[in-house]
């Protein structure tokens, strides 16, 4: 019988926790347990997930993103305010993807062509767009997401019979398919090369650029599609709507088992990491305290998570 991987380790443990938490605020909290607590649950956790596709990549590719709560918004409300100016939707969808990924690609060239760290970059460029957007809009984003889209992450909505959301099972299908990249094509094998040692894949005929700007460019379409479905989620524009998920997504990856340092993780354990954040942040509202308060114990709890298993030295040390 094959042993788990590290990475499947850390993954089940950080699934473990988010069960673990769900009994707890079940048994202390009346109603935590319902079934429309639970869909609610479901659907932000696979917010959350979708939003941190990227942010996966690119730290096992050794860089951070943080220019993805910025990217969200900017999907957001360009959807929405070509939509509300009655473009097709699916034309919407098309625009905003494209030039989310573009912006993307472009962090990636910067950061592995001129060798800027990526914290910097994707952090400058995301505020460029996040100022491009409130000039376009004077502030005040209109529009509004078609009814698909409402229904497709509505917490009372269902999907091929299942119970749960379009969004729920959708999640699920882009986890396997991301999976499946990590583990079976060139692209999953060159990116781990790349965040193991660089220098290395260099020698083994692997182009970091290359794989920096198509990193960058996934995590800013994985964004985008975040920022189209706070759409439908919200009901109505909102250029910060992404500002949450600027340490969530970093939170979620690293309690999942991905190593900051890159070349080590797993989808899986990001999908295991949202729930934990989902149901921590939850758990403390069940019991009453201020949004101020809620912020800092989860991130108190967060440092304390991270600090059981996220600790490991470089792989590179380690060969």
């Amino acid at each position: 019988m094959n042993r788990l991987t590290t990475d499947q380790q850390r993954a089940l443990g950080a699934l473990l926790i988010a069960l673990a938490l769900h009994l707890f605020g079940t048994v202390m909290i009346e109603g935590y347990g319902s079934a429309f607590s639970l869909r609610a649950m479901l659907v932000l956790a696979s917010l959350l997930a979708l939003a941190s596709v990227g942010q996966t990549l690119v730290i096992i590719l050794g860089g951070i993103d943080m220019s993805i709560p910025f990217v969200i918004g900017f999907a957001n409300v360009i959807a929405a305010q070509l939509y509300g100016d009655g473009m097709s939707f699916w034309l919407v969808c098309l625009i905003v993807l494209s030039l989310a990924t573009l912006i993307g690609a472009l962090n990636g060239t910067i950061s592995g062509g001129l060798g800027i760290h990526p914290l910097i970059v994707t952090l400058g460029i995301g505020t460029i767009i996040q100022g491009a957007v409130l000039l376009w809009t004077a502030g005040f984003p209109s529009g509004s997401a078609p009814p698909a889209i409402s229904d497709f992450v509505s917490i009372g909505g269902s999907a091929m019979g299942l119970p749960v959301p379009g969004i729920v099972p959708s999640l699920v299908v882009v986890a396997i398919a991301i999976t499946l990249l990590l583990a079976r094509t060139p692209y999953g094998r060159r990116v781990y090369a790349v965040g193991s040692n660089q220098r290395a894949a260099v020698l083994a005929l692997i182009s970091p650029l290359g794989m920096w700007t198509l990193t960058f460019a996934i995590s800013a379409f994985f964004a985008a599609v975040t920022g189209i479905l706070l759409l439908g989620f919200t009901g109505s524009a909102y250029a910060e709507v992404g500002q949450p998920y600027l340490f969530q997504t970093i939170a979620a990856v690293v309690i999942g088992g991905t190593a900051l340092v890159g070349g080590r993780g797993s989808f899986l354990g990001t999908v295991a990491g949202a729930l934990v954040l989902t149901e921590l942040n939850t758990l403390l509202i069940g019991f009453g305290l201020k949004p101020s308060v809620v912020q800092a114990a989860l991130g108190l709890v967060i440092i304390l998570l991270v600090s059981l298993y996220a600790r490991d030295p470089h792989v590179r040390t380690k060969i």
